[in-house]
């Protein structure tokens, strides 16, 4: 079992590492975003490929992080039900669930999607937008995300299995105490701190 939860723990450590990459997706379409709209404001112009890159984008950061998300146990979780049960039980629950639910599911939509994104790649299907993208990466973030996701699952039952043998602490706690908005407040807040002290030490200059 110390070798399975060594597995664990580096994939949770690249998990992590997928994640914080994939959130700079999010400011490169709010960027492609802001620069086709003064285009098309200053110059009256524009291309289909900007509006499909910020799609492309979006699709990205929802698939790739999937396995992070994972990771934050940030997925949506009905607990009408199974919050009323015991910790053990809820741990039971979450393993009958990933064996017998979400690693098929993840296997079988992979099989599904594979032969769709060598079809896309071995002919290069383009968008049938004018000025459209090639189709097939962003056909490729199907089974590329839910293999992150699979991926993650497995951790996730490695530490439930652990769990049960006394060796870890509850998994299914949330990893951070604070939401992602407090996380954010949290960093501004930083940031203007160091911004104030950077400008108290020129002055003192």
């Amino acid at each position: 079992m110390e070798s399975l939860l060594a597995l664990s723990k580096r994939i949770d450590k690249f998990s992590e590492w997928v994640g914080r990459w994939v959130a700079w997706l999010v400011l490169a379409a709010v960027l492609i975003s802001a620069g086709n709209a003064v285009v098309r404001k200053a110059f009256n112009t524009s291309s289909n490929a900007f509006l499909e890159i910020q799609w492309y984008l979006f699709a990205a950061v929802f698939m790739l992080a999937a396995g992070y998300t994972l990771l934050r146990q940030e997925h949506v979780k009905i607990d009408v039900v199974s919050g009323r049960f015991s910790k053990r039980t809820q741990i039971w629950i979450d393993i009958v669930g990933i064996t017998c639910f979400l690693l098929p599911f993840v296997f079988y939509i992979i099989k599904l999607a594979m032969p769709l994104v060598i079809n896309a790649y071995v002919s290069n299907e383009m968008s049938s937008n004018a000025g459209g993208l090639i189709r097939w990466p962003v056909f490729a973030l199907l089974p590329l995300g839910l293999l992150l996701l699979g991926i993650q699952a497995i951790s996730e039952l490695i530490k439930r299995v652990a769990f049960l043998q006394g060796m870890i602490p509850d998994p299914s706690k949330k990893q951070g105490a604070k939401t992602p908005e407090e996380e954010f407040a949290e960093f501004l807040l930083q940031k203007e701190v160091a911004a104030r002290e950077a400008a108290q030490m020129g002055a003192q200059k």
